[in-house]
């Protein structure tokens, strides 16, 4: 299939051509409960959602996914350990949760500053043909000796710099602010002098409304016009480095990935690979719709930040980075990984690729 079975696609393509595919008859039905961390209101729970519809159907129902929740079961922290004792079967989750087991995690989401100049179809070409995704499962397996696989499923990204409550003109307006952060991106925004505070998305608002928080950063567009972050804040700033390039995981636990079809796994991986692309596309239509409201309706400061943030986010992220590889032999291996493979890739696309404002400026310049 042209090299698509390397990624999993050919056996849902095949039965998209209503192809036959060889499982056993009374093959027993498998119903995996998926618990996410994001709440019922987020555009990513959508995506959950979308792939348990499309696994029924592929899989002619022999392989049906109960989604839940943020919280239902385990809160939104704790679904990847939840995954690996089997309290669930799988979660709908982010890697960069994790920097606490080992901030090597924060790489396989993507990881801040591009990551090393990448793009979207950059980072997932490591993924399937760098090698990145046979260190993702090994990541989990040996180095977090978890009974716990995980695949790209989504990207959330590029991400906003945030809400503020008043306007941001200069780095110096940025330190001091008390702001939601999570990840990495709190380390690095705390070495930048911002006061950080991790909490799931669910809790933002709350914590707004306490004036627990001074700013705070989510995702951007659709997600945060359902969060409504623009009835407590007027400034929205974007676009940011943190997560410029960002991708979700769904996770399943190794005994219940084995216990399925070989069949219905390949099924499984090439769901996820269309739902990803799937919903990226119709996400990036809410987002624009959502801009539009943010601005038209809302009356919200839609703006850039201050040209110094940019540069000064990229020098911190390298020391950290330089840091976290000096102790760290994972992290070190997985920036090594993708830093070899940005050094081809990243010059040949400047080269071939216009850079994207100068269509966009003749057509749509900025009012």
């Amino acid at each position: 299939m042209f090299g698509l079975k390397k990624l999993g696609l050919a056996p849902a393509l095949a039965v998209g051509l209503g192809l036959a595919m060889s499982v056993p008859a009374a093959a027993q039905q498998k119903i995996l409960k998926i618990q996410a961390s994001w709440p019922l209101s987020s555009t990513q729970y959508d995506n959950l959602v979308d792939l348990a519809k499309r696994m029924d159907q592929v899989t002619s129902g022999r392989v049906k996914i109960e989604p839940m929740p943020a919280g239902q079961v385990v809160p939104p922290f704790e679904v990847l350990d939840a995954t690996h004792k089997k309290v669930i079967d799988g979660a709908h989750s982010w890697p960069g949760y994790w920097v606490g087991k080992n901030k090597a995690a924060i790489l396989f989401s993507g990881g801040p500053g591009g990551p090393w100049g990448m793009d979207h179809i950059d980072f997932l070409g490591w993924m399937w043909h760098g090698g990145g995704l046979d260190m993702f499962h090994k990541f989990y397996r040996e180095t977090l000796k978890l009974n716990v696989i995980a695949f790209p499923v989504l990207t959330a990204s590029p991400q906003a710099v945030g809400w503020f409550k008043k306007p941001i003109e200069s780095l110096a307006d940025f330190k001091g602010q008390k702001c939601r952060q999570t990840g990495i991106a709190a380390e690095i925004y705390s070495e930048m002098g911002m006061r950080t505070v991790n909490m799931p998305g669910g809790e933002i608002m709350p914590a707004a409304e306490r004036g627990t928080i001074d700013c705070a950063e989510w995702v951007g567009g659709i997600e945060d016009l359902r969060f409504g972050f623009h009835t407590l804040w007027k400034y929205h700033y974007a676009p940011s480095l943190h997560e410029s390039v960002s991708f979700a995981e769904l996770q399943i636990n190794t005994e219940v990935w084995e216990s399925l079809l070989p069949a219905d796994r390949e099924a499984f991986k090439a769901v996820i690979t269309e739902q990803l692309f799937f919903w990226w596309t119709r996400w990036q239509s809410q987002n624009a719709d959502a801009v539009a409201e943010f601005r038209d309706k809302h009356k919200i400061n839609l703006l850039n930040p201050p040209a110094e943030l940019a540069k000064e986010f990229l020098a911190a992220w390298d020391r950290v980075a330089a840091r976290e590889s000096e102790k760290n032999p994972v992290f070190k291996a997985v920036v090594e990984s993708q830093k070899k493979y940005a050094e081809r890739v990243v010059p040949m696309r400047r080269f071939y690729f216009p850079n994207y404002s100068v269509a966009a400026d003749h057509y749509w310049p900025t009012k």
